[in-house]
């Protein structure tokens, strides 16, 4: 059955449309859920990564387009949280169209600096360690050699992806913006998620769960 709501869902860095599986099973029918793939990743790992924010908007746009034909809306977590609002916004000025709400989740204003050290140029060793204290990552998966060989070329994409992104001030948009976050999150204070208000002239409601960073996963 079609749902009646069409939820695209977007990664957090390193992350892929798998993060969103359960969510098919525990969301109503009416939402149907659309995981989206990055390429470079999952079923798509063949294909070029991308490291700046514009050309990926650019690309999901139109790959994502035609599947725009219902009532949608986005869901981002952290990295995807990013993607989703300058998505938003892309499709806006582009397409004149966008969604009903967006769903932003473990991820500042985007007007607001970046108060980390950026990630992406690390070395092998200091990437991990600063993966080992960010957590999100299995510490089976950071004591894999091989696997590693395959996450760290994502992660310093997906990093300089949002290490190189560039606030440019545009008009509000009009959907709804609900705001999620971890009440242990050490990368997102509580102030950074209030400033999304400012990027609606609709509604915008802010709710905490217990948990860090990766409080999508408990």
């Amino acid at each position: 059955m079609e749902g009646r709501l069409r939820l695209f869902c977007f990664p957090y860095a390193g992350g892929g449309a798998s993060a969103f599986r359960l969510w098919l099973e525990r969301l109503p029918h009416e939402v149907e859920v659309c995981p989206v793939a990055l390429p470079g990743r999952e079923n798509r790992f063949r294909e070029p990564l991308f490291s700046r924010l514009p050309a990926l908007v650019e690309a999901l746009a139109q790959a994502l387009k035609p599947s725009m034909d219902v009532p949608f809306a986005f869901f981002g977590h952290s990295m995807g949280a990013l993607i989703s609002f300058e998505l938003a916004r892309y499709l806006r000025s582009a397409h004149h169209v966008g969604p009903l709400q967006l769903f932003i989740s473990a991820h500042r204003a985007p007007h607001l600096p970046d108060r980390s050290a950026p990630l992406h140029g690390l070395s092998e060793p200091a990437l991990i360690d600063a993966l080992v204290r960010l957590g999100g990552t299995p510490q089976a998966i950071l004591q894999h050699a091989e696997l590693m060989k395959v996450i760290i070329p994502i992660l310093r994409a997906d990093f300089e992806l949002c290490e190189t992104y560039i606030y440019r001030p545009e008009a509000p948009l009009a959907c709804p913006i609900s705001i999620f976050g971890g009440t242990q999150d050490k990368l997102v204070s509580l102030q950074e998620l209030q400033g999304w208000r400012m990027h609606t002239t609709s509604s915008c409601r802010l709710k905490m769960f217990a948990g860090d960073h990766f409080f999508l996963h408990s």
